[in-house]
This record gives structure tokens, C-alpha cells and sequence, in this order.
């Protein structure tokens, strides 16, 4: 039966949220049902705001009281909208704003449901109103055997009181039972040598702070005589005796038990119910949705204070801001009824102007914004009026600033201030501390992503790849796009040299846009900073390109966005430049985007510009490398000989491999080249060592031997003067086996070859019939002694024969204990018959890869001389 009624229909518009509290605040206010304003107040404004705010239409509230509760009723004119109730019967993510206002029904109230009609809509939810005997402060349900808490058979309650410094003065049996003192073993001594205190130096109240409150409740652990920490869960209370002298009280059980201790949570013990009102146990609803988050969730709590905040003034919107680590500027980390995207990690200075008011180390109110302009930059252009301000601070240290706002003007008072600040004092430790906390997990987690980027970047010279690595490290981990420019040398201009962004669809997009826009100034001296010349450019753009759609007749416009309206959201956020610094210089700069409306943490743009300078430097590296790759490249490719000359009836057929990554000439060396009319001479040699020194060596040899062989020497004095050129060198000289030798084409066919063969590995001949057999004998190798006596050697090739001249690379090719050796690359001759000069070649070296699983470690050559038949 209800016995009394009250309604009120609100306007779709903020404001109206916060008429709709004070109207259900002040009904139960005049009933004597004050034990219900909170809970009513919460689920009220929840879902007012839905009706009002994201249904968009009117909200009426109804209030009807009977003998053992209250229903509220929140229609709307919205019935075709669909509510979540399923989500809400399956649980939910606590931080979607989508279905809240249901989840806390299910929280708080002990029924609830919802009701559709042909016009209108109505969620509603009852509070049950409690009664008691006489003399009860809070009282809970009858509660089931099962649900009731586990303690021992005898609950042991340990009673200690501590004086004013701290020192233990009493200690009952129960203290005894659980820790194993003696009385006589800890009376006298500070309470602190038992505790072990679970906090973090700096940033939570230790054992010596919660003695001297005046109340407080929580864990920490006590050493036990045997020297275990025991979990334990305290209530202590601040009394003073008959001569005024004060002393702590301390109720300690085992952290088992604590719920002989612990005060119970707000509607811990309530009942719930479901959308069809079947009733449920709630063991911890409010704690759960809007409580305490865990100690790491910052996110979490920063917004659930700010609901708070807003709840607890009334106002229409509420703000929290951090501190940065000096004190200077103050970065938005929550926020509600305000353009949240817009305005989260933007940053206010700390000092905004002088005086009081200018400062957000104390306590403000401004009753009528538009009365001084710019004076709280964070609510331009939101219709916000009036706003009370207060401080967080911790030990004295600003930590943050805690602000409610109101569209109506004058809505604060000094007396709003204080009981803001009050809040304020008491969520202040434990957003320093759960900000701490994530700050500590924040840092793990850079060290370990720089470390990883060090272990890429470290792993290629490669320029282009390096700035791909560099592009692939920030999007989308740092920033949602990128954009790296190169200076190519001192005094030029920066360069577009790479775009990255998390939708591979607005690259091309970005790149455009960039080209047309003037390159970042790099000047070392402007450091990190913003950039608003892409955001500007992209928006201009898109103007140009609505306004022309417009004069076009082009109506209406297409719900896709066109290419530069995409692109100009995709830039639209803050852009900053980081430069690239390597070695004292300006390398190159890294500009970072977000897209429109979004700004960078603080902490994200710290960690960019570690990552900004490991980056620059793995790119130098990638420059000299390839400055050094590309000279020596050019120094080797200069000790090649030109194109092997045509000779008439022999075929001819060279194939080369360089050992180590980046040398196209090592130790070995080959030529062929035209003495004079009839005459070729061909040489194939192999430098003691590999790479740029042995090269070295190679060039002289070559070169010496071209010119002394056009001189009309033979073969036995070309190899005692370029013998002596090497000696000749000292220090600097390498020993070298070398095959030179004298080819003269003959008229009728065949060829007749004059040859050395100084310490290298003999020629083969094959035959057509399949016959391998050495061409020369071995005769001492150059670069050792200065008295060389030398002799040539003739032999004859007919058609069909092909002469084979290797270096030891193909020889002394291994696998394990085997080689491949002269009798190998003889067996592997002996199956090419029939074949031409580069088949032959190809041949030998295809099975010298395939000796070994391993790549060669040795340079090779290989040429091969045929006479067609």
C-alpha cells in the first residue's frame, strides 16, 4: 500500500541530472528516510542521465513510499531503445559506460526491474527501509550457516596498547596465544620492531603514522617469536586517560578472521535481484563497481573519484588532474561530464596567473566564468559556470588538483569548497600511491621495451630497415602514426624518408600531406616540441574540400568520410618532434602523431624520446656503414678485370665468389687479357688472407702482371719481377700462389699453352673421352724467397679438351674431417664431358656448395678454358 508520492518531470539537459539528485535527496530528506539518500542519489543520477543525456528525451521521477521501502520509478519516452540486461545478468567491463546504471541496480538495490509500455519506458528499483531494535547503530540480514565467515573454535583477539611513544605497555593472552611473547618480552619495547609494515618507502602511512591517528583499520604483519611474519588484520584506536595522557588501543586478529574486526562495507550484506525481481545474495556490490579498484587500477579510481566528486556537490561536471614530477604543470588523467577525448592528458601550468585563485596549490571558487575569461583553460567552451577547485597534496607536496563544475552561475560556495577539499584530503594518499605504483610499472615496462628496441636496432646496418624498425617500435605503442625525416648531410634540408600509421589505409594519405607541408626546422637548439603544421594543413584541406562539395550541390554529404576529412582526423591530434641526435648532430627528426582530439601522456613522450636517441644513433651507425660499405665496394669493384676479352676458337668462363659480407674481391684473383696479336696470357692467383688487405696484394698482382707480360717477357721472368714487387712491400706483403700461363689459339684448331704454376693448385685437363690429368707441375709460390727459379711448361689443348684452374677455396672445401681435395674436384671434372666452359664452372661450383651445409669460408675462382669441337 503506498502511503505517500512525489514526481517531477526534468528536461533533456545536463542540468537536469543534478535537479533530479537534489529533488530524490530532498524527498527522502522531508519522509525521515535519510539511511536511503545515498544509494538513491547514486542510482537516480545514473539513470536520469541515460534518459536525459544519451536517449535525448524528458525523465520523469517518481518516488512511492509504503510501509517497508521506497520504489523509484525513471521513465522515458524512449521505449525502442534497447537496455543491456542481458550483459547485466552475465557481467559486464566495469569501466563501459553502456549498461551501467542497470549494473548498479543490481548492486544496490534489493529489486529492480524494467517495464515498456506503447509511449514510454520505466526502469525502476526499490531500497527496502530498515528496522531495528532500539539502540543499533548498523545491523545486518539473517544470513545462512554457509555464508556466515570462518573463524577458530575459540577466537583469539589480541588486545595491545601502546603509550605516546609507541611503546608497548600492555599485552593480554590472547597476544601471547598468537604470537608467542611473553608479556615480560615485549612490554618496554617499540610496537614497531614486530611489525612488518607492508608499504613502499615514501608513499603509504607506516606503522608510527597509524598509531597516531585517531582511528584506523587494515593489514600488515607481526613477527612471531619463532621469527615468521603473521598475517594480521587491526583495528586501533586513540584514547587518553583520566590525566589526559594519550595512548592507542590495538584489536588484532589473525588476517583469517578479519571479520570479527573489519567494518562492514556499504551494502555488503544487502540482497539483490534480477530484472524479474527474484531475489539473490550480493556479497560485494559497491566496491566492486564503484569502490575501491584494485591498488594498480589508477585509471579506475581517478574516475570513480570524479563521479564522486560530482555526486557529492552536485555539480554537472568534475575534473581530476596529476601533477607532473616537478610541480609544474598539471595533466588531465579523469574526467566526466565533460568532452573527455578532447581534454584527457592535456596540460595546464600549475601557476595560471597570480594571486590566490591563479594558483592550484589552494582552493578556488569562481562563481561566474564568463566573468573572467581563461580563468580555468580546461572548461572553455563547455557551459560550465561555476567550478570550486581544491588541492591534492601529500606531506605538503602538490600531487594533484580535484575540481567540480555547474552550468549554473554562483553555484559554489566557500562551504562546497571545504567539504571538496575534505574528500580531496582523504583520496589524496591513495591516488599518490596507486599513481607510484603504476609510475613503477610504467618504467618496468619501458625498460623493457627499450631493451628490446635496442636489441633491434642493434640488429641491422641496414638504413632502410633501421628506419622501418624505428617507425614499427612507436605505431601504435607510442602514437597512432609516425613520420621519420633524414637529414642527408650538414646544412640540407630534413627529408621525408618514411610514414607508418596504425591503418595502413591513410599512409599514402599522410605522405601527401606531409609533402606539402615545410619540413620540421632542425635546429638542435628547439629541442622536443609541438608541431602544428600537419593538424593545421589537414584541416585546411578538408574545408577546402567540404566547402567545394558544398558549392558543388553535392547534399548531403556521404556518412564515409572523403580521403582529406579521414586524413585530417588521423593528424588531427597533437603532433610533436622529437630530434634524432647522434655523435653532437642533427640527424633527422621523428614527429609523432595522435589523431583528432587526443594528446600524449607525459610519460609516453619520456619514453619516446629514450627511445628517440637509441633510434638516432642506430641510424648513424646505418649511415657509415653503408658510407663504408659503398666506398670499399667501389675500391674492390676497381680490382676486377674489365670484360673477358672474345678469343677465337676457345671458350672461356670465369666464376668468382668473395668471402665476408660486403667484399666483392678478397684474396683470389683471376685475369684474362690480350698480350698481343695471337697471344692471351690468363692468370689465376690466391693472396694469402681474405678481405681489403688481401685485396690489396690482389691489385698489384694483377696489374703488374698485364704490364709485364706486354712488355714481351715469359711466363718464368713475369713472375720473378712481380716476386720482387711483392717483397718489395715489406710488412705489407702477403704470399701468393699463382697460375700464369700464355694462350695461343692455333689456326687449325686447338690451342698451345705456355704456364707457371707457382705454388698453386695444379690445372686440370679432361678430355673427351672422360681422361682428367694435371697440366702443370707445382713450382714454388711467390712473396717468400727472392731467388726464384722458374720454368714454363707447353702442352697442347685439342677440340673437345677443357682446361680447369681453381683456387684452394674449391679444394679445401670441408665438412667435418673431409675435404674435398684434388681427387674430389677431379671425380666432379670426370662427369663433364661434353659440356661447355660455363656449364663446367657451374658444375664445380655447385658441387663445392654442396660439400658442405655451411657457407664457404674461403674465397673462390674458377676458370675454365674449352676448345669447341
Amino acid at each position: 500500500m503506498i502511503t505517500a508520492r512525489a514526481a517531477a518531470t526534468f528536461e533533456p539537459v545536463g542540468r537536469s541530472v543534478a535537479t533530479a539528485r537534489g529533488f530524490v535527496r530532498d524527498t527522502l530528506q522531508g519522509w525521515g528516510l535519510a539511511e536511503l539518500i545515498e544509494d538513491a542519489v547514486v542510482l537516480t543520477s545514473e539513470l536520469v542521465t541515460n534518459a536525459v543525456i544519451h536517449a535525448g528525451t524528458a525523465a520523469e521521477v517518481r518516488c512511492l513510499r509504503d510501509d517497508t521501502g521506497v520504489r523509484f520509478e525513471i521513465i522515458d519516452r524512449h521505449p525502442e531503445r534497447e537496455l543491456p540486461i542481458g550483459d547485466v545478468s552475465r557481467g559486464r567491463d566495469l569501466n563501459s559506460e553502456g549498461g551501467r546504471g542497470l549494473m548498479l541496480c543490481a548492486a544496490l538495490a534489493s529489486r529492480w526491474g524494467v517495464d515498456y509500455t506503447a509511449a514510454d519506458k520505466c526502469v525502476w528499483f526499490r531500497l527496502e527501509q530498515q528496522t531495528f531494535p532500539a539502540g543499533t547503530r548498523s545491523a545486518g540480514p539473517p544470513l545462512p550457516s554457509e555464508a556466515l565467515p570462518l573463524a577458530e573454535t575459540r577466537v583469539k583477539v589480541a588486545v595491545i596498547q601502546v603509550d605516546r611513544a609507541d611503546t608497548v605497555t600492555s599485552w593480554n593472552a590472547d597476544a601471547q596465544a598468537l604470537f608467542g611473547y611473553p608479556p615480560e618480552q615485549v612490554i618496554g619495547k617499540p610496537l614497531a620492531d614486530l611489525a612488518a609494515w607492508p608499504q613502499t618507502p615514501g608513499t603509504g602511512t607506516g606503522i608510527a603514522e597509524a598509531l597516531s591517528l585517531s582511528r584506523w583499520e587494515g593489514s600488515y604483519g607481526l613477527r612471531d617469536s619463532e621469527g615468521r611474519t603473521v598475517p594480521v588484520y587491526a583495528c586501533h584506536l586513540r584514547v587518553r586517560d583520566a590525566r589526559g595522557e594519550p595512548s592507542t588501543v590495538c584489536l588484532i586478529v589473525h588476517d583469517r578472521e578479519r571479520a570479527i574486526l573489519q567494518t562492514p562495507t556499504r551494502g555488503s550484506a544487502r540482497t539483490t535481484a534480477g530484472p524479474e525481481g527474484n531475489e539473490r545474495p550480493q556479497s560485494d556490490p559497491l566496491d566492486a563497481l564503484i569502490g575501491s579498484p584494485p591498488p594498480d587500477d589508477l585509471d579506475g579510481l581517478l574516475q570513480r573519484t570524479v563521479e564522486r566528486a560530482r555526486d557529492l556537490l552536485d555539480g554537472d561536471a568534475a575534473f581530476l588532474l596529476l601533477a607532473t614530477d616537478d610541480e609544474t604543470e598539471l595533466e588531465v588523467r579523469a574526467s566526466t561530464g565533460l568532452p573527455s577525448a578532447r581534454q584527457r592528458f592535456a596540460r595546464v601550468p600549475v601557476e595560471a596567473g597570480s594571486g590566490r585563485y591563479g594558483s592550484a596549490r589552494m582552493p578556488s571558487v569562481h562563481e561566474d566564468l564568463s566573468a573572467s575569461p581563461g580563468a580555468v583553460p580546461l572548461l572553455s567552451g563547455t557551459g560550465m559556470h561555476a567550478v570550486v577547485t581544491v588541492p591534492l597534496k601529500v606531506e605538503g607536496r602538490l600531487t594533484g588538483s580535484l575540481g567540480v563544475a555547474s552550468e549554473t552561475p554562483g553555484r559554489f560556495s566557500n562551504e562546497e569548497a571545504l567539504r571538496l577539499q575534505f574528500a580531496a584530503d582523504r583520496i589524496a594518499l591513495a591516488v599518490e600511491s596507486a599513481r607510484l605504483t603504476e609510475l613503477e610499472r610504467l618504467r618496468r615496462n619501458s625498460l623493457s621495451f627499450l631493451v628490446e628496441a635496442s636489441e633491434l636496432l642493434a640488429g641491422t646496418l641496414d638504413r632502410d630497415q633501421t628506419l622501418a624498425l624505428m617507425a614499427q617500435m612507436i605505431v601504435p605503442t607510442l602514437a597512432t602514426w609516425c613520420g621519420v625525416y633524414t637529414i642527408p648531410e650538414a646544412g640540407a634540408e630534413p627529408v621525408l624518408s618514411y610514414v607508418l600509421h596504425e591503418d595502413e589505409d591513410r599512409i599514402d594519405g599522410i605522405k601527401d600531406l606531409l609533402a606539402r607541408v615545410d619540413p620540421p626546422d632542425p635546429d638542435i637548439r628547439l629541442g622536443v616540441r609541438a608541431w602544428t603544421a600537419p593538424a593545421d594543413a589537414a584541416h585546411n584541406t578538408a574545408l577546402r574540400t567540404s566547402l567545394r562539395s558544398l558549392a558543388m550541390g553535392r547534399l548531403p554529404a556521404p556518412r564515409t568520410p572523403g580521403p582529406s576529412l579521414a586524413t585530417a582526423s588521423a593528424v588531427g591530434g597533437e603532433t610533436v618532434l622529437l630530434p634524432l641526435i647522434a655523435r653532437n648532430r642533427v640527424i633527422g627528426l621523428l614527429a609523432l602523431g595522435q589523431p583528432a582530439d587526443e594528446r600524449f601522456r607525459q610519460d609516453i613522450l619520456e619514453l619516446a624520446e629514450d627511445l628517440s636517441r637509441r633510434a638516432a644513433l642506430a641510424l648513424d651507425n646505418a649511415r657509415l656503414y653503408s658510407e663504408r660499405t659503398a666506398t670499399s665496394q667501389s675500391l674492390q669493384r676497381s680490382l676486377l678485370p674489365p670484360e673477358l676479352p672474345e678469343i677465337d676458337g676457345v671458350d672461356v668462363e670465369v666464376i668468382y665468389r668473395a668471402a665476408g659480407e660486403g667484399n666483392e674481391v678478397g684474396g683470389d684473383f683471376y685475369d684474362v687479357f690480350p698480350i698481343r696479336e695471337g697471344a692471351y696470357g690468363f692468370a689465376i692467383g690466391d693472396v694469402c688472407g681474405t678481405g681489403p688487405l688481401a685485396a690489396a696484394v690482389t691489385g698489384l698482382a694483377r696489374h703488374a702482371l698485364r704490364l709485364l707480360a706486354r712488355e714481351g717477357l715469359g711466363g718464368p721472368a713475369v713472375l720473378e719481377r712481380l716476386n720482387a714487387a711483392i717483397l718489395d712491400e715489406g710488412s705489407r706483403s702477403r704470399f701468393l700462389t699463382l697460375l700464369y700461363g700464355e694462350l695461343w689459339p692455333q689456326p687449325g684448331g686447338g690451342a698451345l699453352l705456355k704456364m707457371v704454376c707457382a705454388g698453386h693448385p695444379l690445372p686440370l685437363r679432361l678430355t673427351p673421352d672422360g681422361r682428367v690429368e694435371a697440366a702443370a707441375d707445382p713450382q714454388p709460390l711467390l712473396g717468400v724467397m727472392e731467388d726464384l727459379e722458374l720454368y714454363e711448361q707447353h702442352t697442347t689443348l685439342n677440340p673437345g679438351d677443357v682446361l680447369l684452374c681453381v683456387t684452394d677455396g674449391v679444394t679445401e672445401r670441408r665438412e667435418g674431417t673431409r675435404m674435398l681435395g684434388d681427387d674430389g674436384l677431379a671425380e666432379v671434372l670426370s662427369n663433364c664431358t661434353g659440356l661447355t666452359a660455363g656449364a663446367v664452372a657451374a658444375r664445380v661450383l655447385r658441387a663445392v656448395e654442396r660439400f658442405a651445409s655451411d657457407a664457404p669460408s674461403d674465397d673462390m675462382a674458377i676458370l675454365t678454358l674449352r676448345i669447341p669441337e
